[in-house]
């Protein structure tokens, strides 16, 4: 999440697949089309609808892939925005459970599990990455394809301030590859 954080100078937005066997384990993060701005993300419903049925034909449970929306923030902040609260209630509100995680530019993380069930309630998460899990290794050209194929940024709120907003435009990245060598001071998430 890391390096899709970092390609664009907006947020981006996904959804968590999560393990079979442990639900807040989160083994991949998928984007679907979206128009970004500095302070949203907004998913195209098609897309969305796409993205479901490519998972349920994988044979994924609806709670593996639907229930774990991740997105930046290029600012230093991870706390949710009203924005992000709204939509998260409104996307999420009916899930049996469901989880919001942010990862900010400045390397704040915000997570937080939320369930309607019972008395319902909701309950702050820490994020960590376990290394004991396996790991099929890094793709970044196929990272830099998904984020190009799917991220379209809204040009009005276009942001430049924040010093994890320098790497190239769109069409800079899709002209150049980037070596695993150049991406080594990108920290792991």
């Amino acid at each position: 999440m890391l390096f899709l954080r970092d390609l664009g100078q907006t947020e981006v937005g996904g959804f968590g697949i999560s393990a079979a066997d442990d639900l807040l384990l989160i083994e991949d993060v998928v984007l679907v089309r979206q128009q970004c701005s500095v302070v949203t993300v907004a998913f195209e419903d098609e897309s969305v609808a796409e993205f479901f049925d490519r998972q349920i034909d994988r044979g994924l449970r609806p709670e593996q892939f639907g229930r774990v929306w991740v997105h930046t923030h290029p600012g230093d902040s991870a706390l949710p925005s009203s924005v992000d609260e709204e939509t998260f209630a409104r996307v999420f509100g009916r899930s049996d459970w469901a989880v919001m995680a942010i990862v900010a530019c400045g390397g704040d993380t915000f997570a937080r599990l939320q369930f309607p069930a019972g008395p319902g309630g909701s309950v702050d998460l820490p994020l960590a990455v376990d290394y004991r899990q396996p790991f099929h290794g890094s793709d970044y050209d196929a990272w830099i394809d998904e984020y190009l194929t799917n991220v379209q940024s809204v040009p009005d709120f276009l942001f430049s301030a924040s010093p994890c907003l320098s790497l190239p435009s769109h069409a800079a990245i899709s002209s150049r590859t980037y070596s695993p060598l150049e991406l080594a001071d990108w920290p792991a998430w």
